[in-house]
This record gives structure tokens, sequence and C-alpha cells, in this order.
């Protein structure tokens, strides 16, 4: 199975390509198209924000890279997406691996019943890991990039319940960690926040870069030009410009999206 330009190192890798590959994808549920023709890579290793007015297909795109909407019925999608140079709707692909490798954070925080080290260590745990010492390792290691730790490393055993919103929502973050992603993609995770606990998230995502491919869909403007490397708009299930974070905010294209990020329109 070849990527799209089928170039591959000595050992099967693909060289230079981006970290994912979204081609002629059109998806529709219950015959209302959704998503119409998008075509765009998304970068390793940097924050890609999807944005556009509600309606967009914006929570649809994140949710195709993971295969959520393979659990719902009467969709229908073409096209193809590729995670490092591999077709993910290919026959034969392992969906729960694949979930694995890309994680996803939803809006609400939702912590699972139990303590925090029960939260961050429920994936790894799942899959059969025992060792206390890589499990320690791991806790210490998600907790510490979603920018957490220093908050709760005296509460690892005290109920996830009583954090706070935006701890929740970081906690949340180091859940996903826990199971060593290559991508992770976050649904609105701040459009519940504080600005305070928002800039905590934020800020989170910076160090998490260096260390994994992020698609954000972010809850509002201001925030997508905070955070984007790379940007794309989209508007009524269509993928209007996309580009670098500096250029689609300062300097756009397409009239629509210069009237979107003006307020001219909402």
């Amino acid at each position: 199975m070849s990527s799209p330009t089928g170039a591959t190192d000595g050992v099967g890798q693909p060289q230079g390509l981006p970290k994912i590959q979204i081609r002629n994808v059109t998806y529709s549920y219950e015959g209302e198209v959704a998503l119409r023709d998008i075509s765009m890579d998304i970068p390793r290793n940097a924050i890609t924000v999807v944005f556009g007015p509600a309606g967009g297909g914006k929570t649809t795109i994140l949710r195709l890279i993971n295969r959520l909407n393979d659990m719902v019925d009467g969709t229908e999608m073409t096209g193809e997406i590729w995670l490092d140079g591999q077709n993910i709707y290919a026959p034969g692909v392992n969906v729960s691996q694949l979930r694995r490798r890309v994680g996803m954070v939803f809006a609400l925080p939702l912590p699972l019943p139990g303590t925090v080290r029960d939260n961050v260590l429920y994936g790894p745990r799942l899959a059969g890991l025992r060792d206390r010492s890589q499990l320690d390792q791991i806790l210490v290691e998600s907790l510490t990039r979603a920018a957490i730790w220093d908050e709760v490393k005296d509460r690892l055993d005290r109920p996830a319940s009583a954090l706070s919103g935006g701890q929740q929502q970081r906690l949340c973050i180091a859940r996903s960690l826990a199971l060593r992603p290559d991508v992770l993609l976050l649904d609105e995770p701040t459009s519940g926040l504080d600005p305070i606990s928002t800039a905590k998230v934020e800020e989170s995502l910076f160090r998490l870069k260096e260390h994994y491919t992020i698609v954000i869909v972010p809850h509002s403007v201001q925030q997508a030009a905070r955070v984007a490397d790379m940007a794309a708009f989209f508007l009524m299930g269509e993928l209007v410009e996309c580009g670098s974070g500096t250029t689609l905010f300062t300097t756009p294209r397409n009239r629509k999206t210069e009237d979107y990020v003006t307020g001219r329109f909402g």
C-alpha cells in the first residue's frame, strides 16, 4: 500500500510526507453532505487549526481522522485519509490500534470515576500493562506534558472530580497522552473554561507539539490566531482556504476568509 506520493525510505517509511494527508474526502449523513471534496495536508509536530462557523464540518473532519464516525449509521464517505503514508480506510486496518495512535479530547472535560492516577493510567492498564515502574513513568510523563504535574503531584490518589474545570481538561489531555499517540485531536477543548485555564491549556499545546501532531477546533477566531502554525477555514462543508496561520489571519487570499476573521460575518 503506497502513499499518495509513493516515496518511501529504505525501511518502508514515507519520506518527507505530512503526518496526515486528506484527499478528495466527501462525507454525507442520511443524504445530507457534511463535507465536500476536502483535500489538505496536516504537518508533523505543528498545531493545525480547523476553524469556521458552526455547521461547517470542523468536528466531522476530526472524527474521520480517527474513524469515530464508523459507529454512526446512515453515513457515506468517499476519498482517502493517509496517516504516515498509510490509508486509514483501507481494508484490514486495525481501527483500535489507529485510535491509540490518534487520541481525541472533547469540549466537555469528562474525567473517569476514580483518582487522578486511575484516570491517567486507565488506557495503559486496559491494554494489559502491569509493570509498576513503567506505569509510574507514564503517569509522570503524561501529566508533565499536559502541564498539570506540578498542580496534582500531591493529589494523585484523590478524586479527579475534585479538580477544577481547567485541571480536568488537562487531565483528559494527559489521559490521551498516556497511550502515547502520534496525533492529538482537540474539539473546542477550552470552550467552557475561564481565561486563565484557557491560557494554561494553550500553553500546554505549545509544549506538546514538540512531540505530537496536533489538530484543534478552537472555540474562537482569537484562539485560532493565537495557536495556529497552520490553519484551515471551513464554510458550509467546504474548505475555503488552507495555509500558514500567519497568512490566514493577517493576509488571507479569499474574501470569505477575510470577512470571517475580521468579524464582518459570523
